[in-house]
């Protein structure tokens, strides 16, 4: 609780996944991904309950071997490709809701982003609770400018691949810019619950990670990269076979 206004954690765990199978509860330096995640949420000193959103009776029973709650499965129509993940809050934010479990804000957690602490997520949630802002949204710096990004050719010709002059230009003359990487999502339950097709609008504000700490698994190099870090960070942990 901050403020006399409480927080719910949610971290959306479906099963499923094609580029890293399994990926959410695959061991990453002997505890499954999404225990980093449920474990900084716990940890964190304004997170009053966390709650794990799954379809799955594995996912499930692990969420709650490291102190997540999972009070209700998962529709199925909601652990699709297609499904959006502002769709699984609400969900879950409406069962609370039907069970007299109402929350000030909620903050969403990927359970792929597992080098997140309880530290940032305490930021994270003091900046919308002094700022008075609809959503708070994790960011991180972009390395490499997206002038230099654009599609090729079916035949792989680079012709019209970037406008003329980008070429020589320095990467360091370009205006900095951020992107949403996935890491933090915190809102006001009113905002998600008011049917909003999205994290964002008007009156979000960004918080700004490092690239460790915002890291994103979503394939196998990103997978050794975190596990490479953390053996860094944890010199103890069981991070190889």
């Amino acid at each position: 609780m901050i403020d006399n206004s409480s927080v719910l954690a949610i971290i959306p765990a479906r099963s499923g996944s094609k580029r890293l199978p399994e990926k959410n509860i695959r061991k990453l330096c002997g505890k499954p991904m999404m225990a980093w995640s449920v474990e900084a949420a716990i940890q964190s000193e304004y997170v009053d309950r966390v709650i794990v959103s799954t379809e799955d009776e594995k996912i499930a029973a692990i969420a709650k071997e490291y102190g997540a709650e999972v009070p209700f499965m998962r529709p199925e129509y909601l652990a699709t490709d297609e499904a959006t993940t502002i769709s699984v809050i609400r969900d879950v934010l409406l069962k609370c809701k039907k069970l007299g479990n109402n929350f000030d804000y909620v903050i969403v957690l990927q359970p792929t982003s597992p080098l997140r602490t309880s530290k940032h997520i305490d930021e994270a949630i003091r900046m919308i609770a002094e700022r008075g802002a609809s959503s708070v949204i994790g960011v991180v710096k972009v390395t490499h400018p997206v002038e230099w990004s654009s599609r090729l050719g079916s035949d792989g010709s680079m012709a019209e691949f970037i406008h003329i002059g980008v070429g020589n230009t320095r990467c360091q003359d370009y205006k900095e810019r951020h992107r949403i990487c996935g890491a933090i999502y915190v809102c006001n339950t009113e905002m998600i619950l008011s049917n909003k097709p999205a994290f964002i609008d008007d009156g979000s504000i960004a918080y700004i990670m490092d690239e460790v700490s915002s890291l994103d698994i979503d394939n196998e190099l990103d997978f050794l990269l975190a596990e490479y870090i953390l053996t860094r960070k944890h010199p103890a942990s069981s991070c190889l076979p």
